[in-house]
């Protein structure tokens, strides 16, 4: 933990909070760092497993689908990579838990006209240079 404060404080960073579980792994003597540091510790709830696996989860997405095909330069283009991730990821990307829905976006209506279906128009979008394709009808 000292090496990590140090790292934050070389690199000019000050993080605020620490969010983490209850596990027994973390010594009383972390907390001391940390809150010499000016970092506040924040517990998960109790009896609350499924509270860190939606953003474990989220993380896990970012990681395989962004960060590993993406060459990143800096802080700002990291930043930038993130947040076109964020966007894909809320307004585009199809989630299995949400019956192929984005989570700001509700399903489009099935096309059900044969003729519609033979003569269908789609059109892809590339963000972040083709690492996220995002595919729509064309009007």
């Amino acid at each position: 933990m000292k090496n990590l404060v140090v790292d934050l404080d070389d690199a000019g960073c000050r993080a605020r909070y620490l969010i983490r579980d209850r596990d027994g792994k973390f010594p009383a003597r972390v907390e001391e760092i940390l809150a010499g540091a000016g970092i506040e510790t924040v517990l998960t709830g109790v009896r609350m497993p499924r509270m860190n696996a939606v953003m474990e989860r989220w993380v896990q997405s970012c990681r395989r689908e962004l960060l590993d095909r993406c060459l990143l330069w800096n802080k700002r283009h990291l930043r930038h990579a993130v947040r076109e991730y964020e966007r894909f990821y809320n307004r585009h990307r199809a989630h299995q838990a949400l019956a192929q829905a984005a989570p700001l976006r509700a399903v489009p209506d099935p096309i059900t006209d044969p003729e519609r279906i033979a003569d269908l128009n789609i059109r892809r979008s590339d963000r972040l240079g083709g690492v996220l394709h995002e595919y729509s009808h064309a009007a």
